[in-house]
């Protein structure tokens, strides 16, 4: 199984598993709402998410081109750059519950990384109030 079906398994299980409980979490207020299906579903949207994240594109725009492009037999039902980016919000919840899910405990080893970082030029320090009293010049 390739790594984009098992990542799509993934998700669409795990929605199907809190779907029920998410419906019954939403805040109503009393007023009628379409709730109309996408063509795209939820786990798809997720999945591209997810898979825009973990490849290197740096703008989502070009990363889609690419999936209209060569990954049509993956998502069949894509929709336009467009409406997938109006829709986009929608799965901000699910992603929010899965990484949260799925994130590990903390197992008491911590890795810190001492590299210097220039906070600001060396002719602005005085002026500069955020880290006054922490910064330090550098070389």
């Amino acid at each position: 199984m390739d790594y984009i079906t098992e990542l799509y398994c993934l998700v669409d299980d795990f929605w199907h598993s809190v779907k029920e409980q998410f419906n019954n979490y939403m805040i109503s207020d009393d007023k009628k709402h379409r709730r109309r299906q996408s063509i795209l579903s939820l786990s798809e949207m997720t999945t591209l998410v997810i898979l825009f994240h973990s490849v290197r594109f740096q703008q989502f725009k070009k990363f889609y081109q690419y999936v209209s492009m060569f990954m049509r037999r993956e998502f069949p039902r894509l929709l336009s750059y467009n409406r997938f980016i109006e829709l986009m919000p929608r799965c901000i919840v699910l992603l929010t519950v899965l990484f949260d899910s799925l994130k590990g405990s903390c197992t008491g080893v911590s890795v810190v990384d001492s590299t210097p970082l220039a906070v600001c030029d060396n002719l602005r320090i005085s002026r500069h109030k955020v880290f006054d009293g922490h910064a330090g010049r550098g070389k």
